[in-house]
């Protein structure tokens, strides 16, 4: 299936009341569900061209570890505030304002942190422990999960 017609299902999907869609074409079928995180994209071996073998990605399992990789990196030290959803993280109101806290800032519980967009909306985030920002885990206009890891406070 190309990835343009696959980016429109999964819009039409975000932005409508259905919370799963499953579709079956000659090259294969495709399933998706809102509000988790199952994109499934099965096709048969014949009709994955190499331009289109990247979706496969999404529904394989995670890859082992490779002998001599980089070792995992230690979990952070201290308090992490987590995103309670999915969608795009943002550290400031606007593109040109200040970040909301910087590592280093004192903040207090209840001080917004960050702001994540899902589905056009602007979701405040706000502290969940009074400390002093030590990591920030995320980039500005990433993709993040729910429960993702984005402030260590100390």
């Amino acid at each position: 299936m190309d990835l343009r017609k696959l980016k429109t299902l999964i819009d039409l999907v975000s932005e409508s009341n259905v919370s799963e869609l499953e579709i079956t074409e000659a090259e294969g079928k495709v399933r998706i569900v809102k509000g988790g995180t199952v994109v499934q994209q099965v096709l048969s071996p014949m009709a994955v061209p190499a331009a289109t073998a990247m979706p496969m990605a999404l529904a394989s399992a995670p890859a082992a570890p490779v002998a001599g990789a980089a070792p995992a990196v230690a979990a952070p030290v201290g308090h992490t505030v987590k995103s309670p959803m999915v969608g795009t993280f943002y550290r400031s109101a606007s593109p040109g304002a200040k970040p909301f806290v910087d590592v280093g800032s004192p903040i207090k519980e209840g001080d917004t942190v960050c702001i994540i967009e899902a589905m056009k909306i602007l979701n405040e985030i706000e502290a969940d422990k009074t400390g002093t920002i030590t990591q920030i885990l995320v980039e500005n206009g990433q993709a993040v999960e729910f429960g993702q890891p984005l402030f260590v406070i100390e």
